[in-house]
């Protein structure tokens, strides 16, 4: 039987575990949504139960997120993930704050590429790569550089990103590297060399699944890729291989920053650095979540098979100087809508 005193004693006890939990730190955070099972099994779990405090979420793409931080003021969110094009953005019209280094000792393990690629902001959690993707039984000789891009028994076999992705300004600058010009300096040598490249486009894609899809139906034999798409695309088409190129791909850096407004600062620094322990990192590209930028992770060659991987891959891919891409593409995206007819 209960007795008054048990009762009033277990009503006491929900009482301080409700208020225990009202007064939970909340940790808000901005990142895409996708892979969320995985998420919440190797990153959310494990820091709630390390810090005892609550995350919540804001979702959706670059774009939307950073724009939601914008009007704000720099506020709403706690951390934000964003590919390094919409980052700089953010840097750049000062919605975010300088990080504190020694908050986040893990970051001094991590290959120099990702500790500091915009001036003191946030680092890099995960790296990947542009490149050159192609049907290995249909194109021959093998394509080993940019310029294969222009080659004439190629013609009608290529699809190029569209100009608004993230890989589509990429082009511009190939393009320009092509005719022996930096593109920010001067675009004309640059889109002389997209006209010319134009009879071997069969189409612009604008996603993932829409470049796949041309490989799968045998519309296209060659495309521009970032490297998270090769396990679906060789899914569906065993013989795409990715280019070894000798000019070296295009590193892309996903960032997490702490926007000037955040409410809880202390918990932001503890995260990040939560998220860039080697161990942790590990963890996420053996579990085909995100390749690891903590220099002593170590993978089999299956495991890092699908990832940008290793200080030699690092260390020769080619950075985006995103300040003068994002000056550019205005008027890059005029130009080359006049060379595709969009």
């Amino acid at each position: 039987m209960t007795t008054p005193r048990k009762t009033m004693l277990a009503a006491a006890s929900v009482l301080a575990m409700t208020a225990g939990a009202a007064q939970a730190e909340t940790l808000t955070i901005s990142w895409w949504g996708f892979n969320g099972e995985k998420l919440d099994q190797y990153i959310v779990q494990p820091f709630q139960e390390k810090c005892g405090c609550e995350l919540v979420f804001e979702t959706g793409n670059n774009a939307d997120r950073l724009n939601k931080v914008k009007i704000r003021g720099g506020a709403g969110v706690d951390v934000i993930y964003l590919t390094d094009s919409f980052s700089q953005l953010g840097v750049e019209e000062g919605l975010f704050q300088k990080i504190d280094r020694s908050k986040i000792p893990n970051i001094d393990g991590l290959y120099e590429l990702a500790q500091d690629p915009q001036g003191g902001y946030g680092p890099a959690y995960t790296i990947g790569r542009v490149g050159i993707v192609y049907d290995s039984e249909k194109v021959n000789p093998p394509i080993t550089s940019w310029a294969d891009l222009w080659r004439e028994d190629l013609a009608s076999q290529v699809s190029l990103p569209g100009i608004t992705t993230t890989a589509g300004p990429m082009v511009v600058m190939i393009a320009g590297e092509k005719a022996g010009t930096n593109a920010f300096d001067d675009a004309d040598p640059a889109f002389a060399e997209i006209e010319k490249i134009k009879p071997n486009v069969v189409k612009n894609y604008n996603t993932g699944s829409e470049m796949i899809n041309l490989f799968s139906t045998g519309e296209i034999t060659v495309s521009l890729a970032q490297d998270f798409a090769l396990g679906q695309l060789q899914a569906a088409v065993p013989s795409v291989v990715w280019a070894d190129l000798e000019d070296g791909a295009i590193a892309t850096l996903n960032t997490v920053n702490i926007p000037k407004g955040a409410a809880n600062v202390e918990l932001a620094h503890e995260f990040i650095n939560f998220i860039l322990d080697p161990e942790l990192q590990k963890t996420l590209a053996q579990n085909g979540v995100d390749a690891p930028v903590a220099a002593s992770v170590e993978l089999t060659e299956e495991e890092a098979a699908q990832w940008t991987y290793g200080k030699e891959m690092i260390d020769g891919l080619k950075r985006v100087d995103y300040s003068k891409m994002n000056q550019a593409k205005n008027a890059w995206v005029d130009r080359w809508n006049e060379i595709f007819g969009m």
